[in-house]
């Protein structure tokens, strides 16, 4: 891998990673337009970090809030007591189910379910569910009125994900959209719930990918994991800005589109399943 590459992909990993148009597409497709070698679920995993550290970044206070609230309300013995408490166990609810289901169909996710057909449904099938739930969406509760079960609901929906092409952060806003919360309510919880799942990803994905006999450059995964970490940041800031006002249906008619000139293209013969 290039230096070229890796800095390409990690712009994608970045800007994708957010946006509920799925960075592992992107970070399959990509490559797939310009010739280059499929970098693989590894890679994409590892320079996931980047991203992860833009989330603890621009989340920081929240985060030690949240850490501070869970702390406290287990030596009280009150664990749900606080809002901040309940907020911290329902994300950590709400990762099991994609931990669960990531560990079961690891070799399928990373082998069957790369394929270009795979991902270019589901970019569209997803997009239009996210369409019709947001349509009908009350949109009216906020993060503090969510309860556990709700935590484990978008979580089930956070499992989604892992399927390519459907975008965890797509998932998450359908999940959470279907609750009735906000649409930025529905963002923020959705980055925060991302913390552990790409955090644990990402470090699993990276002892492997140091163990293997054939993989990228030390260079090529700093490089990629640093410019995924600038571009996050950019991502993150502009959805929450973006969604204070708007709907997601921009990202809903790019998600369709790709998908349908993937499969053109891939009947065309051009892409290579």
């Amino acid at each position: 891998m290039s230096l070229l590459e890796a800095l390409v992909l990690g712009l994608v990993q970045g800007l994708t990673e957010f946006l509920p148009i799925s960075s592992t597409a992107h970070l399959r497709i990509v490559p797939a337009l310009l010739g280059w070698q499929d970098p693989g679920a590894a890679y994409s995993a590892v320079i996931q970090l980047g991203t992860v550290g833009a989330v603890l970044l621009y989340f920081a206070k929240d985060i030690v809030r949240l850490t501070r609230a869970f702390v406290a309300g287990l030596v009280a013995r009150r664990p749900f007591e606080s809002p901040d408490s309940r907020l911290a166990w329902l994300i950590g609810l709400g990762t099991i189910p994609i931990g669960v289901c990531g560990l079961l169909f690891k070799k399928t996710i990373e082998t069957s379910l790369r394929s270009l057909y795979v991902m270019s449904a589901s970019l569209i099938v997803l997009a239009l569910v996210l369409f019709v739930v947001e349509r009908r969406a009350k949109q009216t509760r906020a993060i503090e009125d969510m309860t556990l079960l709700d935590g484990v609901w978008i979580g089930l929906w956070q499992a989604l994900a892992l399927i390519p092409g459907s975008s965890r952060s797509g998932t998450t806003l359908t999940g959470a959209f279907a609750l009735g919360l906000t649409r930025e309510a529905a963002a923020r919880f959705s980055f925060l719930l991302s913390i552990p799942a790409t955090t644990l990803a990402g470090v699993f994905e990276l002892k492997h990918l140091l163990e293997a006999a054939e993989r990228p450059s030390t260079l090529t995964l700093v490089v990629g994991t640093l410019v995924a970490f600038g571009s996050g940041l950019a991502a993150i800031w502009g959805l929450l800005r973006f969604l204070k006002t708007r709907s997601t249906l921009v990202f809903v008619v790019y998600r369709v589109a790709l998908g349908a000139a993937l499969i053109a293209l891939l009947r065309a013969g051009v892409l290579q399943p």
